[in-house]
């Protein structure tokens, strides 16, 4: 029994400083702290709520929509920390922004990916659940970004991401004075023939947790390197930020939709259209 002693704070979260007051029901989740800025840019406004750590939040609207934002760090143990604490203050939906490696050749750098499922490569989600417990994305999540992706006029592919917990060994790449974990040579290439899209290492763990609290997740990468091609640039950076900003505004329009129909889940036969 660890009684109250591992909850010091009944409001405002430990490790991200925010309280229920401070966000909105959705939260765009952006690995890199400075990628805050440039999502928030998207907005018609915003206010930051909390920096401590790599997190940072800022909570603003768009299009008269709620949106929050809140900065993971890099990888899954942060990154589940962030749902958790933003699960306990009432956050009910999780868009991962991002970037990451491509492994088919017809993805080009700037290219947006988004996430159906996850294959769970990294350990955070482990300590969760077992290992067979699959990572999928919200299906009204994964609808909503790809129906912001085309009116953006984005090129786009779908499909099963991995995640992994290293940067180096743990996506195939050469460690520290050429050294190669077992296996890395073959793992882009087996990944590659089962139709994964692409590399990055958080989506797994949140789409994972997600699934067990009940809440909505789905992710969206911009396509910085591609494995097949050997190309890399830190290109389109924005359009990851842009898409999932109007994918929140598509969301709430989802949600009303719902609730005028009497239905508990959006589906293709409900419109969007205005």
């Amino acid at each position: 029994m660890t009684g109250d002693s591992e909850n010091p704070n009944t409001d405002v979260q430990y490790h991200l400083e925010v309280g229920p007051d401070d966000v909105a029901s959705t939260v765009l989740l952006p690995g890199n702290p400075d990628r805050l800025e440039k999502i928030v840019a998207h907005w018609d406004n915003h206010e930051i709520e909390a920096h401590h750590r790599e997190y940072r939040t800022a909570t603003g609207s768009y299009e008269g929509t709620p949106i929050s934002v809140t900065s993971t760090g890099i990888g899954s143990p942060s990154a589940a920390i962030a749902v958790e604490e933003l699960a306990r203050v009432g956050c009910e939906t999780f868009i991962r922004v991002g970037s990451c490696g491509a492994i088919q050749p017809e993805m080009a750098v700037g290219d947006l990916v988004i996430t159906t499922g996850a294959v769970r490569q990294e350990g955070t989600s482990d300590e969760y659940v077992r290992e067979d417990y699959p990572a999928t994305a919200d299906h009204e999540v994964v609808s909503a970004l790809i129906a912001a992706a085309d009116r953006l006029g984005y090129d786009y592919h779908t499909g099963i991401t991995m995640s992994a917990d290293s940067f180096y060994a743990g996506q195939g790449r050469p460690g520290f004075d050429g050294f190669e974990a077992a296996g890395s040579a073959e793992l882009v290439d087996q990944l590659k023939a089962a139709n994964v899209k692409n590399i990055e290492m958080e989506a797994s763990a949140i789409l994972t947790l997600a699934n067990i609290y009940g809440l909505r997740a789905g992710a969206v990468c911009t396509v910085y390197a591609n494995r097949e091609t050997g190309e890399f640039r830190t290109e389109g950076e924005s359009r990851a930020a842009e898409t999932a900003t109007l994918a929140t505004h598509l969301l709430a329009k989802m949600d009303a939709i719902k609730r005028e129909a009497g239905a508990d889940r959006w589906h293709a036969g409900l419109s969007l259209e205005d």
